[in-house]
């Protein structure tokens, strides 16, 4: 049994996530696509939900180190969104078929722990509290979460002002028409 296993059991999710007419994602449909037995899926995995946490695991450590390495932070969160919307068509697949619920809990709760890792490693909002700074994370997960939900390819095409925007809305605020 080759040592990247997993990794194949999780290409072969991603490949029936990507099929219009996947509705369901079973575990048979997953070891039928990889030609491996159930006895091989459940020795690496518990369930499709635990396949589903190991990719975000390992999906969300990838995207937080590149987008990390970026010393320009309004690079990295360009950075984060590129890849954000590079692999949503799959998650909203996902959400489509019957583990909606256990992928849409698991993503809030990656996405906040992304940003509390960003901003303990940038040493953002060292002037708050730590109950603070999850609220903010909190906060900075859902509404990225929401962009991500309803992105369209006019927001492709407008990706520099989106990162503008959420840049100056994380790191600044942006006061109301007539504060400064």
């Amino acid at each position: 049994m080759p040592g990247d296993m997993k990794e194949t059991i999780a290409k072969a999710a991603m490949t029936l996530l990507s099929q219009n007419h996947v509705k369901k994602l079973t575990v048979k449909d997953i070891v039928e696509q990889c030609h491996i037995t159930r006895q091989s899926f459940y020795y690496h995995f518990e369930d499709i939900p635990d396949l589903f946490r190991w990719m975000l695991e390992k999906r969300s450590a990838q995207v937080l180190e590149e987008s990390m390495a970026h010393e320009d932070a309004r690079e990295g969160l360009r950075c984060f969104l590129v890849m954000a919307v590079h692999i949503s068509p799959y998650i909203k697949r996902g959400i489509g078929t019957s583990y909606q619920a256990e992928l849409e809990g698991l993503l809030r709760r990656y996405l906040q722990q992304f940003f509390l890792m960003a901003a303990e490693r940038k040493n953002l909002y060292a002037q708050c509290s730590i109950s603070e700074v999850k609220i903010i994370s909190r906060y900075h997960s859902l509404a990225i979460l929401g962009l991500l939900q309803e992105w369209s390819e006019q927001d492709t095409d407008n990706l520099d002002q989106i990162v503008d925007v959420v840049y100056r809305l994380m790191t600044k605020g942006i006061p109301p028409q007539g504060q400064k």
